[in-house]
């Protein structure tokens, strides 16, 4: 790929380098072993993923944004403890789920090598629907280094408005075409395509859980001008 041009990297970070499935899934097993409850923990986990993200997505397209990310997963599992049935999960719990666990993501394992081998050539930020505070800590946390963060709560509209796109351009005082938007999602990437940006796919097979069935479909091969399956291949295919 020729990445003439290209001055910048912005990267999605739930999903793309955080595993939240994994996250998730433990603090709901955590809290439904300290009260003696049995539930498929994986599918409540991505449950969970589902009801936030959709809160999240074109958030500000109306008018200002009223919460951010962290906000949604705290109400979002109010919502989805009283619809499951899950009313004895208290206080200690919920904030385990909705705090605790994003907070500590881990990253995939080829991330933090990849990251820095990337971000040795060109500016690399994490450009995500996440909070500042949760991006924050999970890169605290699993040693991750980022010259930007560039949050959709900073910047005051939601991927996948194609404002959130140009606006994120405009902070780094680039043209969208000089930006390369990496993900996971093809929503994420259409969008940023569409506003301008080049695109490259990080497939993540288990971003999802190890259910096939749970797993969104991906586009044809040969959809996005890079698709490799880590970061390391990332950086192997766009320096070589």
């Amino acid at each position: 790929m020729s990445l003439a041009g290209i001055k910048a990297l912005t990267v999605d970070t739930g999903g793309t380098v955080l595993d939240w499935h994994s996250g998730f899934r433990d603090a709901f097993a955590a809290a439904g072993h300290r009260h003696g409850i049995e539930r498929n923990w994986a599918a409540l986990a991505n449950d969970l993923r589902r009801r936030s993200m959709k809160a999240m997505m074109n958030l500000g397209d109306t008018g200002p944004p009223r919460y951010n990310f962290d906000d949604a997963h705290r109400f979002c599992l109010n919502a989805l403890l009283a619809d499951m049935g899950l009313d004895a999960f208290d206080e200690t719990d919920r904030h385990a789920i909705a705090w605790d666990a994003p907070h500590g993501f881990k990253a995939w394992l080829d991330v933090k090598e990849g990251l820095a081998a990337l971000r040795a050539h060109r500016i690399a930020v994490s450009f995500t629907l996440l909070s500042y505070r949760l991006v924050i800590d999970s890169s605290r946390r699993n040693g991750l280094c980022w010259d930007a963060v560039l949050s959709c709560e900073g910047l005051g509209v939601y991927k996948l408005l194609p404002e959130a796109y140009a606006r994120a351009a405009r902070m780094l005082k680039l043209e969208p075409k000089q930006c390369l938007m990496i993900a996971c999602h093809p929503f994420d990437l259409d969008a940023a395509r569409e506003a301008g940006f080049r695109v490259a796919l990080v497939r993540r097979a288990r971003e999802w859980g190890e259910d096939p069935a749970e797993r969104p479909p991906l586009p044809p091969a040969g959809t996005y001008e890079v698709e490799v399956d880590s970061f390391t291949a990332l950086h192997d295919a766009i320096e070589q």
